[in-house]
């Protein structure tokens, strides 16, 4: 009996010391987490104030800000609103006194006052077919894409008048490696220093773009590995099979840093590629890979500081915003879940920042908003999701 005993109590210490060395991993890990800093953010339920005019949002598709902390908004409008129950001042004849769509393009200040309003049709130019994103150059300039048939870009000043438009309006598309159209560009960005705009180039065409910014001149572009694009279809993704050569349409942002890189969203293949502002390729992340359909990487922010050390990303399928250390392309945490209360998202589809480190979101299909995230500073990173990150003292999900 004493040998098996003594079986038994050997068993046990050595089950004490696996547990205690998993405990102690375990608590390793978590105190490595907590060790780790990040910028934190609470939700302003408060902006932007009320619109005025029984004015309500459609799909709200892109949010820039300018370099007086103004907010810019673009959305769908009236085709996206449900004309029973959303619009009844506009239907033939009104059946209520509310609601109506407000113009495309609303202008806030950083108290959220409306201080602004225009777009859709004009002389002079030719609105997109179903307009996306809307972006904030170095000038202060308003450049704008479109995702329906659209093959160009507008650029207007600040105040909504009708600058220039790039590409050619109304030309076939997809054409990956054609330099005198475009095809149906999800967002343009900008290297100030170059004076070059980067396009997304998008939900036809499976490419960046790269036009200089005051003349629309064609300079470059490049596919995904800085390959060759080609417009083959490749079925829909499969996050067990080997990663493809190509972008899947839609190529949803692609934002230049200080540092002379570029980030491009491959939305649908769950993965944000780094490339050199030539186009070499760099490195690449995969985001939520067993994502599908809408994909998980919709578009980027970074932070204001010169380093811009920290990268914001807006995964309009999983209902968050990941926060990652921009360099090692590390998520560090996440906040936000699906839902209609402040704080919460319904397809985040774009994301913006100010030079107070504020976030500025806009939610597409059912999400019809804008929200802002206040910087609240660095703070110890204690959860890999904080959940909907409401107010300080009125009961936070964090």
């Amino acid at each position: 009996m004493k040998p098996k005993r003594q079986l038994i109590i050997g068993g046990t210490l050595v089950a004490l010391i696996v547990g205690l060395g998993l405990a102690q991993a375990t608590l390793s890990e978590a105190a490595r987490a907590q060790s780790r800093e990040a910028p934190m953010f609470e939700v302003d339920p408060l902006w932007p104030k009320p619109l005025p005019n029984h004015w309500i949002l459609g799909s709200a598709i892109g949010v820039g800000v300018d370099s007086r902390d103004h907010v810019f908004i673009v959305h769908r409008g009236f085709s996206t609103l449900n004309e029973r129950t959303e619009a009844g001042a506009e239907t033939d004849p009104p059946t209520s006194e509310c609601c109506r769509a407000a113009p495309p393009v609303l202008e806030f200040d950083p108290e959220g006052n409306l201080v602004n309003s225009w777009g859709g049709p004009g002389e002079g130019y030719t609105w997109p077919t179903s307009n996306h994103g809307i972006t904030v150059d170095h000038m202060d300039n308003i450049w704008i894409g479109g995702n329906g048939q659209d093959s160009h870009v507008l650029k207007f000043s600040r105040d909504g008048r009708f600058l220039a438009s790039f590409g050619t309006v109304g030309a076939e598309v997809p054409a990956s490696n054609d330099t005198t159209h475009f095809g149906r560009v999800a967002k343009i960005s900008f290297d100030a220093e170059a004076n070059e705009a980067y396009l997304a180039d998008g939900y036809g065409n499976k490419r960046v773009a790269v036009i200089d910014a005051s003349t629309g001149e064609f300079k470059r572009y490049w596919g995904a590995y800085g390959n060759e694009p080609d417009d083959t279809n490749m079925g829909p993704y499969d996050p067990d099979a080997p990663l493809i050569q190509q972008f899947r349409t839609p190529v949803h942002c692609a934002e230049p840093t200080n540092d002379g890189f570029v980030y491009v969203c491959d939305r649908p293949n769950d993965r944000i590629q780094v490339f050199r502002k030539d186009g070499t390729f760099v490195e690449e992340v995969r985001i939520a890979p067993r994502t599908l359909g809408d994909g998980s990487t919709w578009d980027i922010a970074f932070s204001r500081d010169p380093e811009q050390r920290f990268m914001y990303l807006a995964d309009g399928k999983n209902m968050k915003i990941y926060v990652m250390d921009r360099r090692s392309l590390e998520v560090l945490t996440s906040f936000g879940d699906g839902g209609r209360q402040p704080g919460q998202f319904f397809a985040v589809h774009s994301i913006a920042t100010d030079s107070q480190g504020n976030i500025y979101t806009t939610e597409t299909y059912e999400g019809k908003r804008v929200q802002r995230f206040v910087y609240k500073g660095l703070g110890p990173v204690t959860a890999e999701n904080q959940g909907t990150v409401w107010p300080s003292g009125s009961g936070s999900g964090r």
